[in-house]
């Protein structure tokens, strides 16, 4: 099929402007006027190409987490676990707050996590005990957040980065192993058993079903049950 004559770009400006210049627009109605414009003609707006992140294998999750265990810093250990069973970012997770946690709904608050909208998110029920122990310990030390240092302030995003840094060297790994890592491990991860993105998304805190394509890509092709159904086969 040949494509449709159309008018030169310059000279259709010009034939819009004299339909317009008399309510004298701004940039900001032009805007909206094209951006209406677009949907009434149903053309779609090419989003930039994205390359797929690089996601660790499994193999390193488990390497990764017995370069924890070996320490024996319960703390980290949970800290890890909080990471790989909610997928929550590490901005979301250094606020989480003792009274964010749901221990018998093996559930967390997120509050005003990104978009400023508050979510919850799940953790595998056999996290549960070890959770547990971990919240009624701060709780002894009069802590207010889920993890925080020995002088009671709440971790730091970047404190978080670089322990993430020093378990992966110590366990062999030679990527860099951010939060944001584990985080599409865990979203890759459950596209791979199967769960649809609309039982993803609200765990997930995207904004739309858009923002998941690039998990599913990356996998080849009331949401709790399902989670809890599938984490019980987790890596660790």
């Amino acid at each position: 099929m040949s494509e449709p004559k159309r008018t030169p770009a310059r000279r259709k400006a010009r034939e819009l402007a004299k339909l317009l210049r008399a309510e004298r627009p701004d940039y900001a109605y032009l805007k909206e006027v094209f951006r209406q414009l677009r949907a009434e003609l149903e053309v779609e707006v090419p989003g930039p190409s994205r390359r797929l992140p690089w996601v660790p294998s499994e193999e390193q999750v488990r390497a990764l987490y017995g370069a924890v265990w070996r320490t024996r810093r319960t703390g980290d250990l949970v800290l890890i676990k909080t990471f790989l069973y909610t997928g929550v970012r590490v901005s979301e997770l250094v606020k989480i707050k003792l009274a964010d946690v749901d221990l018998d709904a093996c559930q967390i608050r997120i509050n005003v996590g990104k978009g400023k909208k508050d979510r919850v998110v799940p953790f595998a029920p056999a996290f549960k005990e070890t959770l547990a122990l971990h919240v009624r310990g701060r709780r002894d030390e009069g802590g207010e957040y889920l993890f925080e240092s020995s002088w009671k302030r709440r971790y730091s995003d970047r404190g978080v980065r670089k322990m993430l840094e020093r378990y992966a060297v110590l366990a062999g790994i030679e990527r860099t192993i951010s939060p944001h890592k584990l985080r599409h491990f865990l979203l890759t991860w459950l596209k791979k058993q199967g769960l649809d993105d609309a039982l993803i998304q609200p765990y997930s805190g995207h904004a739309s079903r858009q923002s998941l394509e690039v998990y599913s890509r990356l996998a080849l092709g009331d949401a709790q049950p399902e989670y809890d159904r599938v984490i019980a086969r987790f890596p660790v």
